[in-house]
């Protein structure tokens, strides 16, 4: 009887911060591994100041667009649709740019997890080495099939537990590879490096984790939940909880890499390298263990990426969420062509990933500052207008925004 009290309120728990699961689920993905461990491999931890702001922002900005959903009642974009004079111009720029970063994305995700898989069965099957064409169709058609016949819960239910695989992977990896502790500690001191890409790399990480994307599906994932005035508070912890997560799974994976690989001067320019590098530290076993999380992350990813399309023309339309209607059974698909690009280009999965991830990070004024006006909006908020610390906090996010912004473009010219 015991037992079966502990796993209820286990799943109470769970249930409570579902719409925070969901995100980490899209957020801690191949992206935030691949910048992560490069990020850690190139500079140790010098970057980790990047990262802390990015998920301390990423926290006041979940909080602020699920406060606006909760009290409207209206998702972000028909909020900045009906709220702004051309607000249909601003909602039409948001969805072009998070479709078109997010497709890039899902070309590098699906890659990478296919490199990872074929290198697997490699390890496991004394070299036998399987086409990664294959490999993307076979995941192709099974997250195909959840997106048919499944519902939010049981995206909710699968996400959960390629969370938990996830991040017990990342955490087990980091004890048996025993980075050294004092080379972290030493390394934490924040600065910028005076070396190519390195202000990338910045806008990487804040593209990663303070992603404009997280901000709008945030919208969309609390209404799903079927949340309302009444759990402000709950919305609040729930964001906590989803920011705390990224910030110990990215620093982790930013600390493995950093403990072993840079005080070691090895560089990391793709993800099979780094399961090559790791398995002389960790053993064949911490090779498979890293395979699978990194896999468990890119496949947690893979979800909301291909139902950011359909959501988002509900969003902006008003209609209701219906993953199954021809329209979003079509734009999923569509989407889910987009998986096999790495076969087709030169470029590699981790390029892609890091390009998409420092292109979200132009995004995030767009999002930062409309959310603003709106949470101070009188006729919209009523007697919910954010406190004077929350929009200390939000006028903090649109400062970060257009410095990384400024990273991101520099980066790219």
């Amino acid at each position: 009887m015991k037992n079966k009290s502990l796993y209820r309120k286990l799943l109470l728990a769970m249930a409570a911060v579902g719409p925070g699961l969901f995100l980490i689920g899209y957020n801690i993905g191949t992206g935030s591994v691949t910048t992560m461990a490069k990020t850690g491999a190139e500079h140790g931890m010098g970057l980790f100041w990047a990262l802390v702001l990015s998920c301390i922002f990423t926290y006041i900005l979940m909080v602020a667009y699920g406060k606006v959903t909760l009290v409207s009642g209206k998702t972000a974009l028909f909020n900045f649709k009906t709220q702004f004079q051309w607000g249909w111009v601003l909602s039409l720029y948001i969805i072009i740019a998070l479709i078109i970063g997010e497709l890039l994305a899902l070309m590098g995700v699906m890659g990478i997890v296919a490199d990872l898989v074929q290198e697997g069965i490699r390890l496991a099957f004394d070299g036998l080495v399987i086409k990664t064409f294959w490999i993307i169709l076979f995941f192709s058609i099974i997250l195909y099939f959840l997106l048919w016949y499944g519902r939010y819960r049981t995206f909710e239910k699968v996400l959960t537990i390629l969370v938990i695989v996830m991040g017990l992977s990342f955490i087990v990896v980091f004890f048996m590879v025993k980075p050294n502790f004092s080379a972290l500690a030493e390394g934490i001191v924040p600065n910028i490096p005076n070396t190519p890409g390195a202000l990338g790399l910045i806008a990487a990480i804040t593209g990663t984790t303070c992603s404009a994307a997280v901000f709008i599906i945030r919208s969309t994932v609390v209404a799903e939940k079927g949340w309302g005035i009444n759990d402000l508070r709950t919305e609040k912890r729930d964001a906590f909880v989803s920011a705390a997560m990224m910030l110990l799974l990215s620093g982790v994976i930013m600390a493995v890499a950093a403990g072993t690989l840079h005080i070691s001067g090895l560089k990391l320019e793709n993800t099979i390298e780094m399961i090559e590098l790791f398995e002389p530290i960790g053993g064949k076993l911490a090779a498979f263990i890293l395979i699978i999380g990194i896999a468990g992350a890119g496949l947690s990813t893979i979800f909301p990426i291909v139902l950011i399309a359909p959501w988002l023309v509900a969003d902006y339309t008003g209609r209701p969420r219906n993953i199954h209607s021809a329209q979003s059974r079509w734009l999923i698909f569509g989407a889910m062509l987009f998986a096999f690009g790495t076969v087709f280009l030169e470029e590699r999965p981790p390029a892609l990933m890091i390009f998409s991830q420092a292109f979200q990070a132009c995004i995030l004024p767009a999002v930062a500052i409309p959310i603003f006006v709106l949470i101070n909006k009188k006729g919209l908020m009523q007697d919910h207008k954010a406190s004077k610390k929350l929009n200390f906090g939000i006028i903090l996010v649109i400062l970060f925004s257009l410095i990384t912004t400024w990273f991101a473009i520099t980066e790219f010219l």
